[in-house]
């Protein structure tokens, strides 16, 4: 029988079943699609959704566990960490084909604006930080004081470049409502337990 370290669905093993769906998943959508502009915006918004469930997962996870302790949540836990590096690779593809469609059809795409840019560079930079520091050892180099508030800054940080994202796409068009409301979902989660423990 296959104790937890050694199972493909725990720890550090984890990690390898997200990238390989993801790098299937980008090989089936540039085979099917091309690598033109319509499959590369179609990579890009497959990832935004892969990206947006496995940052979900993660950034609920210890909220979920305080408020109902199940063997889904206390897996979820366990695992956030291998969870948020799955999300980080997802945005990293991402970030490729956005370059791409940027880099390659620039003349033919329109560049998002500059305060898009900016709020989306910042995001790349705090998910790069907290890849950088999930582990074990940067949590005794920073101090927990430190790495606490980094990946609390973080995590909310890329909640709301989320948010803002989905949210004014669904102002305009319904079929960006059900991520938008997973968000809002997601904050309110985190929210709950917070305020059960202030009151206690």
């Amino acid at each position: 029988m296959a104790t937890r370290t050694d199972s493909w669905n725990e720890g550090g093993r984890l990690l390898i079943l997200p990238i390989a769906a993801l790098l299937a998943m980008s090989a089936i959508i540039l085979a099917v699609a091309g690598i033109g502009m319509d499959g590369t915006r179609m990579l890009i918004r497959a990832t935004a959704r892969s990206s947006l469930i496995l940052f979900v997962a993660a950034f609920t996870a210890s909220a979920l566990v305080r408020l109902w302790s199940a063997p889904a949540t206390r897996w979820t836990i366990r695992n956030r960490r291998w969870l948020g590096l799955g999300f980080a690779f997802s945005h990293l593809i991402h970030l490729i084909a956005i370059l791409w469609l940027f880099g390659a059809y620039g003349d033919q795409a329109a560049p998002p604006p500059m305060l898009t840019i900016m709020g989306g560079g910042i995001a790349y930079v705090f998910i790069a930080l907290l890849a950088a520091t999930s582990f074990d050892g940067a949590v005794r180099k920073l101090g927990p004081k430190n790495w606490q508030r980094l990946h609390k800054a973080g995590v909310w940080y890329i909640w709301l470049i989320f948010m803002v994202s989905y949210g004014g796409r669904a102002a305009v068009d319904p079929a960006y409502l059900p991520p938008a409301l997973l968000l809002i979902a997601a904050a309110a989660i985190r929210f709950v337990p917070a305020r059960r423990k202030v009151a206690a």
